[in-house]
């Protein structure tokens, strides 16, 4: 079932920013700082799941997000799985680009600087049903089209069609396939079996952008699953299944053993499509290192949920999701990794930016502004 992972969500200032700033410059953790050099922003589209969606999943299938998700940046809920920006919002600004549109919002939206067609718990397989890898494809086959289109009648905000070749594709898509794997009772050798098809429709989807014009593409590897809140706290019998930090053993191996076969896909496209540029990045160690590393980093409970039900050790319940009767949150400038037990605090985002911004997990090591245009 696709839509088994939004379970975590559903039935599902200032001061705060200078906080962090001060907590970030005690710790000596990079500051997320504007490119000075990309004064011409690169146009983004990206497609993926819950954890770069900015809001499609209430505009497409209008389940509420509710406050307190947002409290922190935009003191409202926008949508977003989180207490304020997420990953991608994080790239974006530090290119001086506009925080992406959901490509279904047609409300206040604007595209002139791409958009997002990621909608939580979005999986590659099955295909052909919402809001499947190769759906969100379609959908960008489609903008491009009318976008041009209408650009070229003096239509302002949209993309005009020279645009697309230059624009940056961003996909970070495949921890549903392999979390909902597990969750539907699946061993890890039945995981492990499933990979290469995921695999192959990442595959097809930036070939397929490669064919509309696409040439430049940031692909994110997945997580570490095992070390979710939701998961430790939803997995039958896993007490001698954990790591020496706590997290799920075999969850994590398939999420390596996924990401592995993606640097690999990465390696290969490079290969074939000789004129493209394409960027595997390591979110997988920059979530890992931050957990593992907690306190170094400043935070605390790595494995515990800010905002959930149940307390202690994880703060999750299935039938209980943040901002719905039950709920409880950690107070506002406490430093958690996990928001929800699935997806990361702004804090968390921020670190884990910062180490990608630095190339140190990038293969090919290129910057976030080389696609400046």
């Amino acid at each position: 079932m696709v839509w088994s992972s939004l379970e975590a969500i559903s039935v599902p200032r200032l001061s705060k920013f200078v906080f962090l700033l001060a907590i970030n410059s005690l710790l000596c953790i990079p500051h997320l700082a504007h490119s000075p050099t990309c004064t011409n922003p690169p146009i983004i589209f990206n497609f993926g799941d819950s954890n770069s969606d900015t809001g499609g999943l209430v505009a497409g299938l209008g389940i509420p997000i509710r406050f307190p998700n947002g409290r922190a940046f935009f003191r409202r809920s926008t949508g977003r799985l989180s207490d304020g920006r997420l990953l991608i919002d994080f790239l974006c600004q530090s290119v001086n680009a506009s925080f992406l549109s959901p490509y279904l919002d047609s409300l206040g939206s604007s595209f002139s600087n791409g958009a997002n067609f990621a909608i939580a718990g979005s999986t590659t397989l099955p295909r052909n049903v919402p809001f499947a890898l190769n759906i969100q494809v379609k959908q960008f086959k489609h903008f491009k089209d009318r976008s041009a289109e209408l650009a070229s009648t003096g239509v302002n905000g949209l993309v005009s069609y020279d645009k697309f070749r230059d624009a940056l594709y961003m996909l970070d898509i495949g921890q549903n396939d392999i979390a909902d794997s597990f969750a539907d009772g699946l061993s890890y050798a039945q995981v492990v079996i499933k990979i290469p098809s995921i695999l192959a429709e990442i595959k097809n989807a930036i070939k397929e952008i490669y064919y509309q014009g696409g040439r430049k593409f940031w692909v994110h590897n997945t997580g570490p699953l095992g070390c979710l809140p939701q998961k430790l706290a939803l997995a039958q019998n896993v007490s001698q299944n954990l790591d020496s930090i706590g997290c799920i053993s075999s969850y994590n191996a398939a999420a390596k053993l996924f990401n592995e076969g993606l640097l690999h896909l990465c390696t290969e496209l490079r290969s074939e499509m000789k004129d493209a540029s394409i960027v595997y990045v390591d979110v997988f160690a920059t979530k890992f290192d931050l957990i593992a590393n907690s306190t170094t980093y400043g935070f605390s409970n790595p494995v515990m949920a800010c905002c959930g039900a149940g307390g202690p050790p994880y703060n999750y319940e299935r039938k209980v999701g943040c901002g719905y009767m039950g709920y409880q949150v950690c107070d506002e400038g406490s430093r958690f990794v996990s928001w929800d037990g699935v997806h990361y605090t702004e804090a968390a985002n921020s670190v884990i930016a910062s180490k990608i911004l630095s190339t140190d997990y990038s293969t090919p090591p290129l910057a976030f502004d080389f696609f400046c245009q």
